[in-house]
């Protein structure tokens, strides 16, 4: 189940005006892959991301999807029950769920209450590939936090060498956690990924997994997976980029644009 290492086209790169404008321009990107995945086999399988940004998008995304040909999973997880208030299951379902009316059929959440989180990550992986041949995503929604990681893949944890699990749990020592997530052979696998990244305090972070050369930060791999990569991102999280390179990853992002 591991991922090549082939070459990637490079990343696509919206930059918005302000916080409504990104969140506009996401969602529709987002209709237009659900629409697209659908038309194509039936479902849209897409991984929801945690996080302020993807909290403020899910209202955007009640509406414009057909959620009953949707199956939803999540890149990640804390350690915690489905309704604890640190849950990415509970705000995704307060916040689009829920309003979207998704049936419960259709939601794989993450055990996180489970005493076992290692065998609690086996029964999500074999949730992922008992729905779908690969790829077993459509598309996977990510953040990005200023360290550079994405879903729970931090800095210096086990799971960046994961090449064969498609979900793991992992201890975070930087946060004194323990996580479950999703790993590079499951989200660099996806047909597509949208990364949302708001805020001065991504700058650096964006920068450096965007330039070249490329950074050792764990969203870098994802960044240059083989399938589209797109990133949505305000002025203030995409300040630090050299102007050569925001011009060329916009450019790669315009309608018409090569893949």
């Amino acid at each position: 189940m591991s991922v090549s290492a082939s070459a990637s086209p490079g990343p696509r790169l919206v930059v918005a005006a302000h916080l409504d404008d990104l969140i506009a321009r996401a969602a529709a990107h987002l209709r237009t892959a659900a629409a697209a995945a659908i038309a194509a086999h039936g479902r849209f399988r897409i991984a929801l991301a945690g996080g302020s940004t993807p909290r403020a998008l899910y209202p955007a995304l009640v509406t414009g999807i057909d959620w009953t040909r949707a199956t939803i999973f999540f890149g990640d997880e804390r350690a915690v029950g489905p309704d604890d208030s640190q849950s990415n299951y509970r705000m995704a379902r307060e916040t689009l769920l829920d309003p979207a009316g998704v049936l419960a059929e259709n939601v794989v959440r993450w055990r996180g209450e489970a005493p076992d989180l290692d065998a609690a990550a086996r029964d999500y992986e074999r949730a992922l590939t008992a729905r779908a041949a690969p790829p077993w995503l459509d598309l996977a929604l990510l953040g990005l936090g200023p360290d550079g990681h994405t879903a729970s893949l931090f800095p210096g944890t086990s799971a960046l060498a994961e090449e064969s699990r498609l979900a793991v749990a992992v201890d975070v020592p930087a946060h004194g956690t323990r996580r479950l997530t999703l790993t590079y052979p499951a989200l660099c696998g996806a047909r597509e990924i949208c990364f949302l990244v708001t805020g001065r305090d991504k700058a650096s972070a964006l920068a450096a997994v965007l330039g070249r050369p490329v950074g050792d930060l764990p969203a870098t791999r994802i960044m240059r997976a083989p399938n589209p990569v797109t990133v949505f991102c305000d002025t203030e999280a995409a300040g630090a980029l050299p102007a050569e390179t925001r011009r060329a990853l916009e450019a790669a992002a315009k309608p018409g644009a090569a893949p």
